[in-house]
């Protein structure tokens, strides 16, 4: 696989985005191709752009409109649905080796979403869920955040693919939102019914609403009720 130039936006590329980015592009593809002003991760064989997003979608809201303008344009968002902590010293031994308690699921895409909410509206843009498993390789060299005691994450590898979900279509979205229509429900009936805590519950159904797939229909006590358009 060949693109525009090997060293384009790959300083801090992680094995984790690279291991999409050759996936997305495929075989016959290439990467780092540069379009309508814009590095892109990578174009298929077919002619699609790739991009791949492991955070916010927020950075991404000029480029993707200007790209999706006059391409179709697929983001690829990992969703890490188990992750292998391994940690280092500084001589590069394996210390340890364990999960993390954190697991993703589908929903966590409106994590990404809340600052861009109104991207999955544009034309020609698909946005790809790639559930995965990654191994996250962490290093104690006293460099790192308080938070971890001065440990540094040196990388983040793709373990192993489960399966991915495509969102392409604005009635895709209604897998997120499980009730009948005109059935009423507020934020803590969604993160019920769905399984995910109430701060998540909240971001999906901000997404939502501003994406008109669901509207506010009065109070319940103090809280919003929403149905389903």
């Amino acid at each position: 696989m060949s693109g525009t130039s090997p060293s384009i936006g790959t300083r801090k590329e992680s094995s984790l985005h690279r291991a999409l980015k050759f996936r997305y592009s495929g075989i016959e593809g290439a990467t780092e191709t540069l379009e309508g002003g814009y590095v892109c991760d990578g174009r298929t064989e077919d002619g699609e752009l790739v991009e791949v997003q492991t955070g916010s979608f927020g950075p991404l809201k000029e480029k993707v409109k200007k790209l999706c303008g006059q391409n179709k344009l697929r983001i690829s968002h990992p969703i890490v649905a188990l992750k292998y902590l391994e940690l280092y010293d500084d001589s590069g031994r394996l210390v340890s080796r364990r999960k993390s308690p954190k697991k993703g699921n589908i929903w966590n895409v409106f994590d990404a979403l809340v600052y861009a909410p109104l991207l999955p509206l544009e034309k020609n843009l698909s946005i790809e869920l790639a559930v995965v498993e990654v191994i996250e390789k962490r290093v104690d060299d006293g460099k790192g955040s308080w938070r971890r005691k001065g440990v540094s994450i040196a990388d983040r590898h793709l373990g192993a693919w489960r399966e991915s979900f495509v969102l392409s279509r604005l009635k895709d979205y209604n897998q997120f939102v499980p009730f009948k229509k005109n059935e009423k429900f507020t934020v803590r009936d969604l993160a019920k019914k769905a399984g995910i805590d109430v701060s998540l519950a909240r971001k999906t159904l901000y997404v939502l609403r501003k994406m008109n797939a669901v509207k506010e229909a009065g109070k319940l006590v103090n809280a919003l009720v929403y149905t389903k358009k």
